[in-house]
């Protein structure tokens, strides 16, 4: 796998305050990595950092074989595409996506070829003479789209671009995006907080908190197998339960909780389980039945969400999330099993 784009050990502060910890990040040729996390996690600060416009306070910043270091933001050929577009209200649409071009001395005739060509690959030809306030949301954002990638950068980076979009255009434009990623090839780092948004079009997705990467993993495998609780919580794991083994038979470990719980495991499913760990589990991972074994619950609070009932269940091992069946609500406060759904769990090792 060729490295297009490496970080090692970058650590960067604001004043005093530390928001990257000695990170490290290697992105491959055409590859688009996602950088997720809540507010205050670090992923902006990365980009800047890569872009030119702040500096590490330790590490290296490489792509390809260049230190980019030594170079300042306007030299870093890098392709730009940000939450508020950054459109100039002055110039046409043809204007605003030849910019980068004229900037870089190519020619009229070539600099219109590229943009034309630009305009049709994003769905923009008739508009290339419209000023960007006559643009809707989606149009402006093809315009920043296609200004970036006019100029052939090594490099591509998207900071939150959808977030001013509503809803459904924000899925039309993320298709929109991988769809001309995959076809230029591209290399990419797109910064969001939105969790499908980066699934639904990553190759490789870093989950960031507290300026550091809690796994960097493909969607699959981070949806799936998460490396710690925190990431675990962040995909969607609701139930995090301390477990011990006490017998293994095989492949079908017996482990108890707190409680008196006890259940019966299979690696098979789940993979490997040490004597100490964590079953992580997602509402759909424990499934309310009346069968006689599983975990003795009471149920509490229902919500309905469409595709089930969700039930806040109390349990000996205390508070757990589990959905139950759709064709008929079931009564708060009765008594229950709730029952493994191994394909919706995973286990953690204790931290």
């Amino acid at each position: 796998m060729t490295k297009a784009l490496s970080l090692h050990n970058i650590t960067a502060h604001y004043g005093q305050t530390k928001v990257l910890d000695d990170l490290s990040l290697e992105v491959a040729e055409g590859e688009l990595v996602s950088l997720l996390g809540a507010s205050g996690c670090g992923k902006t600060t990365t980009l800047r950092l890569v872009a030119g416009f702040l500096k590490a306070t330790a590490g290296t910043i490489r792509l390809g074989d260049e230190d980019l270091a030594r170079l300042p933001a306007h030299k870093r050929n890098i392709g730009l595409v940000f939450q508020n577009y950054a459109l100039f209200p002055h110039l046409s649409v043809a204007d605003n996506v030849g910019f980068g071009l004229k900037q870089r001395g190519v020619s009229g005739q070539e600099r219109a070829a590229r943009v034309g060509a630009m305009l049709e690959r994003v769905g923009l030809s008739a508009l290339a003479h419209r000023l960007p306030n006559a643009l809707s949301g989606g149009q402006k954002q093809r315009v920043a789209l296609a200004r970036a990638l006019v100029i052939e950068p090594p490099l591509l980076m998207f900071d939150e671009p959808l977030s001013n979009l509503d809803a459904k255009l924000r899925v039309e434009m993320r298709l929109e995006i991988r769809r001309l990623q995959q076809a230029n090839g591209t290399t990419s780092v797109y910064v969001t907080h939105d969790q499908e948004e980066a699934f639904s079009i990553s190759d490789r997705v870093a989950i960031m908190h507290q300026g550091r990467i809690m796994q960097f993993d493909t969607p699959e495998n981070l949806y799936r197998r998460p490396a710690n609780a925190f990431v675990a919580r962040f995909v969607g794991f609701e139930t995090l339960l301390p477990m011990v083994v006490s017998a293994r038979h095989g492949a079908l470990v017996e482990a108890r909780a707190a409680g008196g719980v006890k259940l019966s495991l299979d690696e098979a499913g789940l993979g490997s389980i040490p004597d100490h760990f964590v079953l992580a589990c997602r509402a759909e991972g424990l499934g309310v039945t009346a069968g006689a074994t599983g975990i003795p619950a009471v149920l509490g609070l229902r919500t309905y969400l469409g595709r089930a009932y969700q039930y806040q269940c109390e349990t000996p091992a205390g508070a757990l999330v589990a959905n139950g069946p759709l064709n008929q609500p079931l009564e708060l406060g009765a008594k229950v099993q709730l029952e493994l759904v191994p394909e919706q769990c995973a286990i953690l090792r204790r931290e």
